[in-house]
């Protein structure tokens, strides 16, 4: 009997690196090659592949791989009909119309068309139908920011920051979508009891690292007379772990705190009575 494999693709550039690295801590490490497009990979149940971002809806949709990761934008842009199993919320960008500062390049007066630039084909086209001007679309193959004002009147380009937009003297228009890093799957393959058992595996252990990711174990000591001061401020997933000391009248305190509330938090917890406090990071939460 042939042992089951997922084909699983993980994405080239900008997002290889927070991908790779969540799947490590979700237990699936993949030993990046100094060459190539088929990594070796931990668990054997999945075979791994490398590919651009924007191939991997459309491939996922049709079969030749199982799931993969990849933006919202490139499902947007492919109109991939693929499952979505968890945002992971990683990577996020905004998808805008950018053009020259000061600018106008939906002026009436042209007489010409509005020559814009992109990545994304439907992306562009739909923005563009919108404006109700004359337009011709310029396909980019990457530095898109680059084209304006001499090759493009204005580009659709994903953006962090803004800060290449800036650069380069460019101003946001418009903000056409967001998109932030998904994992998908073919929506047949999760009709497989076996594919699906491993798919909905790997779904539920990065889930737990992203939950994690957001929290910190905060334990500390409390004195008897203080611990329902203290447990009134901890903002616990359920309950705190409440454990007597050995030979004293005190309390450990346990809990899983969200991580942006830690520096606010401690100065309250010390101010209601708990001592020795230590902050640990958390790899997995699983509920």
């Amino acid at each position: 009997m042939n042992e089951v494999k997922v084909k699983l693709v993980v994405p080239t550039g900008r997002l290889n690196e927070s991908v790779v690295s969540l799947l490590a801590d979700a237990g699936v490490k993949i030993t990046m090659p100094a060459s190539g497009y088929r990594p070796p990979v931990s668990d054997a149940r999945f075979e791994v592949k490398l590919l651009k971002a924007a191939n991997v809806p459309r491939l996922v949709e049709l079969g030749a791989h199982d799931l993969g990761f990849c933006g919202l934008d490139w499902i947007r842009e492919t109109r991939a009909d693929v499952a979505t199993l968890l945002d992971t919320g990683m990577q996020p960008v905004r998808i805008v119309a950018a053009a020259p500062v000061g600018s106008n390049p939906f002026g009436r007066d042209r007489g010409r068309p509005v020559m814009a630039a992109s990545e994304y084909e439907n992306l562009t086209r739909g923005y563009m139908s919108s404006k109700g001007v004359e337009w011709q679309y310029v396909r980019t193959w990457g530095a898109t920011e680059v084209f304006p004002p001499e090759d493009a009147d204005l580009i659709v380009d994903n953006t962090a920051t803004g800060a290449a937009l800036a650069a380069n003297g460019l101003e946001i228009l418009d903000e056409v979508m967001r998109s932030t890093t998904l994992l998908v799957a073919n929506r047949r393959v999760m009709d497989d009891p076996m594919r699906a058992a491993i798919i909905e595996e790997l779904r539920v252990l990065v889930q737990s690292v992203l939950d994690a990711r957001q929290r910190v174990l905060l334990d500390m000591n409390v004195s008897k007379d203080r611990l329902d001061a203290v447990v009134r401020i901890l903002p616990a997933m359920k309950s705190p772990t409440i454990q007597a000391l050995y030979g004293d009248d005190s309390f450990a305190v346990r809990a899983a705190v969200p991580k942006d509330q830690v520096a606010a938090l401690i100065p309250k917890l010390r101010q209601a009575g708990a001592t020795d406090i230590l902050q640990t990071a958390i790899q997995r939460v699983i509920v």
